[in-house]
């Protein structure tokens, strides 16, 4: 009897021994992943904070850049001026650049440039016609027969103002000076019309559809523009 006794105390101590060690290792389990978890919160933690001000200071200092390219841009627009030029370098001219400086100033033709602080900063090259241009060649044919007409009946050249070619050396220049050309066309007493002679490029629709020109027609080569003028 005593021997069975014996053998059963030792398998309940077994047993209860295991069952012990059992829950400790959940325990220990428990406490490590707490730890552990603890431990990288914190660390996370230190790492926001140490990142915030360096987040802070570029989110400054790109608000500062901002606000001073607004400025400049606006100084630099506030301060230009249109002008009409004797020569302009036909090289920079994307559109058009065989055409020499001898042909945008002769027969009544003429050159206008934005300047700011004595430097041009975007160009736009006339023709003024009675008739609307397809091409060049009706462009210099158009342009010699208004041209003559003036010149024998004494009045001024044409009554359209064809621009066929405008380019930008300085952000925002090109918006500049249709609106300033704009404005003195609208001043003129014998201009009542705006039209482009533009390349079929999507480069110079979206230009001048931003700028609010409508498509008036679109040709073989080339598609005319034409910005309304609404005299007083």
């Amino acid at each position: 009897m005593k021997e069975i006794f014996k053998n059963v105390k030792e398998k309940l101590t077994s047993k209860y021994l295991d069952n012990n060690s059992l829950k400790s290792g959940n325990i220990l389990k428990d406490v490590k992943d707490q730890l552990t978890a603890k431990y990288l919160e914190k660390k996370s933690s230190k790492s926001i904070k140490k990142f915030k001000p360096r987040i802070k200071a570029r989110l400054r200092k790109n608000k500062q850049i901002i606000n001073k390219n607004i400025d400049n841009f606006f100084s630099w627009v506030k301060g230009a001026e249109l002008v009409e030029l004797k020569q302009c370098n036909t090289a920079e001219d994307p559109v058009r650049p065989e055409l020499d400086v001898s042909f945008r100033t002769s027969n009544g033709r003429k050159i206008y440039g934005v300047k700011y602080k004595k430097e041009i900063h975007a160009v736009m090259c006339f023709a003024f016609t009675n008739k609307v241009p397809k091409n060049v060649e009706e462009l210099d044919k158009f342009s010699k027969d208004a041209h003559l007409q003036s010149t024998l009946r004494g009045q001024n050249v044409g009554q359209i103002a064809i621009a066929y070619t405008v380019w930008s050396k300085k952000k925002g220049g090109g918006k500049l000076i249709v609106n300033e050309v704009f404005k003195k066309i609208k001043r003129s007493n014998h201009l009542n019309r705006l039209v482009t002679l533009s390349p079929l490029t999507e480069m110079a629709t979206k230009f001048h559809s931003k700028n609010g020109a409508k498509l008036l027609q679109v040709n073989e080569n080339s598609q005319n523009f034409e910005y309304k003028i609404v005299k007083k």
